[in-house]
């Protein structure tokens, strides 16, 4: 004979359970009063390490500090996982850093991330563990931080995929992160600082504005031929990093850009950077004071970046013609004296042991004078590419006219081609005259009155010089009859 058993209501089950997660919420509020925060932290980490050692799983961990340096790995699968949260997660941070353009966003603490590799299944988590405030210091800086947690990444998977976690997944990391930290990479414009610690100083001598400027290769005012030669080439170089290393050459390609001022040799730099999503450093040489000075500059830029000397011929003297006789030693040790000479140092610096100190770097010079620059600077090998920034072409016209008038035909515009073909005029002089009007009627009457009074003041001046060398030459014959 069975016994009834009677089952309790709905009612009463749904009221014993809520009592119960009202007494467990209110056992996990006094613990957290009660208990400190660390040491909460502390038995959850033991306990965790504890479970795992009954299971095939292995805990790889990745410190956000190695002592006083940063873990850059930590930073690179940080910025990982936040390509990989899906839309289960539910903890997010945001972030605008200084000088940033782009809301950074990231996942927050103590969330599990799963990720899979090759048929491997990985989950990743974020502990942050609350400490007392303490500073750090960073070795490249001279002020430290106020840190008040300490973080540190935890990766799970099965102890079998050990070699594969090592050897392929983490590489794998780091390479997906580079890509993405350059897809939100604000551009840089670097400059140096005029307090400066020469020598081996801590911090880094550079400082940073946001690069904004607009100019991009479809709005250069330049022969299309030559603006698809450059892309060509660019696209080339960024292609061969393998290639450059088989044949014993560091990643670096040089560009000389010369012609009279205004012909857009500024503007071309920063459509290079923004094609390349590079930043810019901006040498100024006359600024170095010592030997040390170059190659500690060279080696505090980053890879990827390009590094400019504007007007060369005028930073430095790198002509060997009419070169005056050196001075005598001074008596006394000068520790800024230079050891070497300007253009020794120079040369070295492009080509010599320390141009190898990075990757995928390109190196600008540019002058207004091609001549008075020495051919040991112009040889391949230190500026492999020489691009003349001529006056401006009737291509160049129609790309103006474009961006200022948004215009690609005009009875005016014709006229003014054909002006163009024969006066020197730069693209920054016909941008200005462009400028004057938003009527494309308007602007064009003006710009062909200024070229039409440019071409008859160049035509005189050249009648003039003219005149001066048949002067000079019929005194210098003169002078040969009279010493006859």
């Amino acid at each position: 004979m069975y016994s009834k058993i009677e089952l309790p209501s709905a009612k009463s089950v749904i009221s014993t359970a809520a009592s119960l997660a009202a007494t467990a919420m209110v056992v996990r509020s006094f613990a957290k009063d009660i208990i400190p925060h660390e040491l909460s932290q502390y038995f959850v980490t033991k306990f965790r390490n504890l479970v795992t050692t009954f299971t095939n799983e292995v805990i790889l961990v990745i410190d956000e500090f190695d002592g006083l340096n940063k873990n850059q790995l930590f930073y690179a699968a940080q910025l990982y996982i936040g390509t990989i949260a899906g839309p289960n997660s539910k903890r997010f941070k945001a972030s605008l850093p200084e000088k940033e353009k782009k809301i950074q966003i990231s996942v927050g603490g103590n969330e599990d991330i799963t990720d899979r590799f090759r048929g491997v299944q990985l989950k990743w988590k974020m502990v942050t563990i609350k400490s007392q405030a303490r500073h750090v210091p960073y070795p490249d800086e001279f002020h430290s931080t106020v840190k008040s947690e300490d973080r540190h990444l935890e990766l799970t998977f099965h102890k079998k995929h050990k070699n594969k976690v090592t050897d392929e997944y983490l590489p794998y990391v780091l390479e997906r992160s580079k890509a993405v930290k350059e897809e939100k990479k604000t551009l840089k414009l670097h400059t140096l600082k005029n307090d400066r610690v020469h020598g081996p100083g801590r911090r880094s001598p550079w400082q940073s504005v946001n690069l904004d400027h607009p100019a991009n290769f479809e709005t250069l005012a330049m022969d299309d031929e030559i603006k698809n030669a450059i892309i060509d080439d660019l696209d080339r170089f960024l292609k061969r990093k393998e290639f450059y290393r088989k044949v014993g050459k560091a990643w670096k390609r040089g560009y000389l850009l010369f012609g009279p001022p205004g012909t857009g040799k500024s503007s071309l730099i920063a459509a290079m950077a923004n094609y390349l999503n590079f930043d810019v450093y901006d040498l100024e040489l006359t600024d170095l004071r010592r030997n040390s000075d170059l190659r500690t500059l060279l080696i505090s830029t980053a890879n990827r970046s390009i590094l400019v000397v504007e007007d060369i011929d005028a930073s430095i003297d790198l002509s060997e013609r009419n070169k005056a006789a050196p001075k005598p030693p001074p008596p006394i040790y000068n520790p800024f004296q230079y050891n070497e000479g300007p253009k020794a140092r120079l040369l070295n610096f492009i080509d010599g042991l320390w141009s190898s100190c990075g990757d995928e770097r390109i190196i600008i010079f540019t002058t207004n004078h091609i001549d008075k620059l020495d051919p040991a600077l112009l040889r391949p090998g230190r500026m492999d590419v020489h691009i003349h920034m001529s006056y401006c072409t009737p291509c160049g016209l129609k790309i103006l006219s474009t961006n200022y008038l948004g215009i690609t035909e005009h009875p005016l515009l014709s006229e003014a081609e054909v002006l163009i073909a024969s006066t020197k005029a730069t693209p920054a002089e016909i941008g200005e005259q462009l400028l004057k009007s938003d009527d494309p009627e308007i602007a064009l009457q003006g710009l062909i009155k200024f070229l039409k009074h440019k071409k008859e003041t160049q035509t005189i001046g050249q009648e003039n010089l003219e005149v001066i060398k048949r002067g000079v030459a019929a005194k210098v014959e003169e002078k040969e009859e009279m010493t006859m």
